[in-house]
């Protein structure tokens, strides 16, 4: 069943995206690499600036989560993860079919692109990476990153 999140969910997402981004350690590049992954504090963030998650649960278990933000003219899918027990069960599809079935505008997604997993799911999907020079521009316009993370980033999207 999927659902959105609320408040009270807040310690289940932290320990769902630490634990499934535990995937990226020794696969992004090590000074972007941190333990815990998401603070508690950048969680807070996120949620403040209007990431907004939904979980996967399965009889009241929360199992996956994944974020939607709506900024300006684009949909922004964040923090997509499923507990790393439940990994490749069809979660993070369903997740992501929902999300898509709630925006009204062209959907983008940044990850690492070191992170091909994560690629070959959304180009699954039916996503697509955007060009370089797009994507600088896409990244720095709607994300609030450090610069180096967006030379290490990619950016799909819809067609």
């Amino acid at each position: 069943m999927i659902v959105p999140c609320n408040t009270g969910d807040f310690s289940t997402i932290y320990d769902i995206i630490n634990d499934g981004a535990s995937a990226y350690k020794g696969i992004i590049p090590a000074d972007r690499w941190h333990e815990p992954y998401m603070s508690i504090t950048e969680l807070q963030t996120q949620i403040r600036e209007g990431v907004q998650f939904w979980c996967y649960k399965t009889e009241e278990i929360i199992e996956g989560v994944m974020g939607i933000q709506f900024k300006e003219d684009v949909t922004l899918i964040r923090h997509a993860y499923v507990r790393t027990a439940k990994r490749n069960s069809g979660i993070g599809g369903k997740l992501f079919a929902h999300l898509r079935s709630i925006a009204n505008t062209r959907i983008l997604i940044g990850t690492w692109a070191d992170a091909k997993w994560a690629i070959a799911f959304y180009e699954k999907h039916g996503f697509r990476l955007v060009t370089e020079q797009e994507k600088n521009s896409l990244l720095r316009r709607y994300w609030n990153i450090p610069e180096r993370q967006v030379e290490t980033s990619v950016v799909l999207t819809s067609v």
